[in-house]
């Protein structure tokens, strides 16, 4: 194995799947880290991305991002920049540069929460290909700091279950009900 690829198999090996379709899309993108020269390559039909659910434990909310391209509200998130390698570091660098917080840190401990293979049509010059996307959850004490990257992409604060109903992605739906759990889970405890 490429040594670019080891963070990714780090992060596979510690993560356990929810549901047969995840463990089918883990064991692709294990095969695409042990064989790719990088598998962060954006020159490769399947390449590596890495985002972030953002919340708000005070509050229960998640922020999400509009993607115009999707026309949809979505995670935070993207490709690794070259010479990155480690999913949460791109998934944070990610996430500070779109929302603007500087105090995002790993909630609640910096394990993945969802691993998908998410299809990516065509647009502009760029062909149809697939995102291996690791998903975090990322936490912030200060929600009134978010500031959208670019005015084309705002930023909207809502409850998970609002999340739910403002995207048109089922793979983000169900990252949102893991992130529920994860905040239901901090109120009990």
């Amino acid at each position: 194995m490429r040594a670019v690829g080891r963070p990714i198999i780090d992060v596979l090996s510690r993560y356990r799947p929810r549901d047969p379709a995840e463990a089918v899309d883990i064991l692709r993108v294990r095969e695409l880290a042990e064989s790719a020269a990088d598998p962060w390559s954006r020159s490769i039909p399947l390449h590596t991305t890495a985002s972030a659910l953002i919340v708000h434990p005070g509050s229960g909310r998640v922020l999400m991002r509009w993607h115009a391209r999707q026309n949809s509200w979505l995670q935070v998130g993207g490709h690794g920049d070259p010479g990155e390698s480690d999913p949460l570091d791109i998934a944070m660098r990610e996430a500070r540069e779109e929302t603007g917080l500087g105090d995002l840190v790993p909630y609640p401990d910096g394990s993945a929460v969802q691993v998908v293979i998410v299809p990516v049509a065509a647009g502009g010059d760029e062909p149809a290909h697939e995102h291996a996307d690791l998903r975090f959850v990322l936490s912030t004490a200060e929600p009134d700091a978010a500031r959208p990257e670019k005015p084309d992409a705002p930023l909207r604060w809502m409850t998970p279950s609002e999340a739910r109903e403002h995207t048109s992605e089922p793979n983000v739906r169900e990252g949102l009900r893991r992130v529920e759990r994860l905040l239901a889970g901090a109120e009990q405890g």
